[in-house]
């Protein structure tokens, strides 16, 4: 456990007196945000709400789906 506690603590300090380190942190972070919303919009649609209208039949396709 004081393996554990020494790790995290040496992160912390080193992430703790970033100055320019951080504002690249904070670009790399929103920049992967907008890739998964994108990549969630365009590549990954509701493919069940798109074609079913109901909770029941989205349901009985999934199960019928799964089962074969």
């Amino acid at each position: 456990m004081n393996l554990i506690k020494k790790i995290g603590f040496f992160y912390y300090q080193g992430f703790k007196q970033m100055t320019l380190g951080r504002r690249l942190w904070i670009i790399i972070l929103i920049k992967l945000a907008i890739l998964f919303l994108v990549l969630r919009i365009f590549f990954f649609p509701d493919f069940l709400k798109s074609r079913f209208r109901t909770e029941k039949e989205r349901s009985d396709y999934v199960i019928e789906r799964l089962t074969k």
